[in-house]
């Protein structure tokens, strides 16, 4: 008895061990930054029209598994395509894909700015890991690890609630948030973790990654002015969108 009593607990133990050597690897883990300059965290939730309340789109976009042709990571607008094209500004520093694992994390990206001032590292979150998603996004505001800390996708909180935080940190980064109607749902969440948010939404809108790199382009200019980089952000927004440009700074929120 006394053998198999050990034996149960070399076993256990060892089930431990391999659960905590897989969760150390975890693609949804944050990692530390790995570049120079600015230190700068970018999640996005895949589009998902399974799995997210939203506006169908074509299948071949809406699949949120798939970041390769998804519409938040993989159509021409998106962050990932648009890093990739402005070779004379970004360096992509190296990409991990988790593509056959079952990860909530599909694809990591890391690019520094050819200047090296600023360092982003993006993420592409399973469709139907929004909830873990706003989680690691939220996490990553008071990790201290990062300066700026922005979400791209779909507005999961007029899907689901999640626990309000409980108290302020002092070292919590600046916040972006791209989704429909932001400011009305996270601002209350970002200023109870002692986030500052510098671009959030009033209205229904589509994420285009050019509002974000542009934005991002006016935050490490003048982090402290936020009506500049709402500026930027509804310039580049109004260009995606076709729309005037007093129009498309309307979508931001004046903070």
């Amino acid at each position: 008895m006394r053998r198999l009593a050990f034996f149960i607990f070399l076993s256990a133990v060892a089930v431990l061990a391999g659960m905590l050597l897989l969760l150390s690897h975890s693609a949804a883990a944050v990692p530390l930054p790995t570049g120079p300059g600015k230190q700068v965290a970018l999640f996005v939730a895949l589009c998902d029209n399974e799995h997210q309340g939203i506006a169908p789109v074509p299948s071949a976009i809406g699949d949120g598994e798939n970041p390769e042709r998804n519409l938040y990571w993989g159509c021409g607008d998106a962050v990932p395509r648009l890093l990739r094209r402005a070779e004379n500004k970004w360096k992509i520093q190296h990409v991990d894909d988790w593509l056959d694992k079952p990860e909530p994390v599909l694809r990591t990206i890391v690019c520094t700015r050819v200047d090296e001032t600023l360092t982003l590292t993006a993420f592409a979150w399973r469709g139907d890991a929004m909830s873990e998603c706003l989680r690691a996004f939220e996490k990553a505001l008071v990790s201290g690890k990062y300066e700026l800390v922005a979400f791209i996708g779909h507005n999961g909180l007029m899907d689901d609630e999640l626990p309000m935080p409980d108290k302020p940190t002092a070292s919590a980064a600046d916040a972006m948030v791209l989704c429909c109607m932001s400011h009305e749902y996270f601002t209350p969440r970002l200023k109870a973790m002692g986030s500052r948010p510098v671009l959030m939404t009033r209205q229904f809108m589509y994420p285009a990654g050019q509002v974000f790199l542009h934005a991002l382009d006016a935050w490490v200019n003048s982090p402290e002015d936020v009506q500049r980089i709402r500026e930027a952000a509804g310039r580049a927004y109004a260009e995606n969108q076709h729309i005037s440009a007093r129009a498309g700074v309307g979508i931001f929120q004046m903070l």
